[in-house]
């Protein structure tokens, strides 16, 4: 039995279904035919050029990427640029590019549930929930209790264990023990007032804006910035995994493979 494009985007709809994407994200088959047959797959965090180095080398015509190849609507194609030059090349060698984005951060094990879990926390529930009653469970972060009652210090070395993180920056002040913290990985400090009303200790997430980080000073909350790419990265093997999985299912022996990606910013040297 054949795989095909179109199998690839009915298993995910059942992974990450496109009901859970915000309004303004672009997901599914962004570039390719879903009538194309699979021979490997390579799932990443970013559409970079590098990508289809990798995907010669394990003979994937298929790539899924967190972050949309196609995001904001595209007045012209010139391939003298990252966008229209990526387009181009998934063209010429034959690669269908796949987004996975907003669905994979709210779906029950995406982004943020596999951020609560690095943090050892239990009793998670989102912390923004998605409406609708199909979607119980699903919604954008996450919000639990730790185990124990613990110190800061303990939150940085489990954060430091689950993403890797190039660096860490925080606003607000250290509370003397956490208890409950929440996480949205990605850019969320919206959310950050929300975490604070459901009685978070602490607030994980990455991209927070200046104001936001005032307002923590103010209002006494403690948040960590932890990075865009280090707080969704640890998202992409487990991704891998449940994907392998669902073809092993079917009987199939085709490949998913993790793409290499390291992070686009690096703490400057002397």
């Amino acid at each position: 039995m054949g795989l095909f494009v179109q199998d690839i985007l009915d298993i995910l709809e059942q992974i990450a279904p496109a009901s859970l994407a915000e309004s303004w994200d672009n997901t599914g088959l962004l570039v390719g035919d879903p009538d194309a047959p699979v021979q490997s797959l390579l799932i990443a965090l970013d559409p970079v050029l590098s990508l289809f180095h990798e995907a010669a080398s394990r003979e994937a015509n298929v790539i899924i990427t967190h972050h949309p190849a196609l995001f904001h609507p595209l007045h012209s194609l010139r391939t003298d640029q990252p966008v229209g030059s990526f387009i181009a090349q998934a063209l010429r060698n034959n690669i269908h590019v796949i987004g996975c984005h907003t669905n994979l951060d709210s779906t029950i094990g995406g982004v943020s549930d596999v951020l609560a879990q690095g943090m050892q926390l239990q009793d998670i529930t989102p912390l923004v929930a998605e409406k609708t009653t199909a979607s119980t469970g699903c919604g954008l972060g996450r919000i639990g209790n730790c185990t124990d009652s613990m110190p800061p210090s303990r939150c940085i070395e489990l954060l430091r264990k689950a993403c890797n993180p190039p660096w860490l920056l925080e606003a607000g002040p250290r509370p003397a023990q956490v208890n409950r913290i929440a996480v949205c990985g990605g850019s969320c400090s919206e959310f950050a007032e929300t975490a604070k009303k459901a009685r978070a200790d602490l607030f994980i997430t990455a991209e927070v804006k200046h104001s936001i980080a005032r307002w923590a000073e103010e209002a006494g909350f403690w948040i960590i910035d932890g990075g865009h790419f280090a707080t969704e990265h640890l998202i992409v093997d487990p991704f891998r995994q449940r994907l392998q999985q669902k073809l092993v299912q079917r009987n199939l022996k085709t490949k998913v493979y993790a793409a290499r990606q390291q992070p686009p910013l690096i703490l400057v040297g002397e």
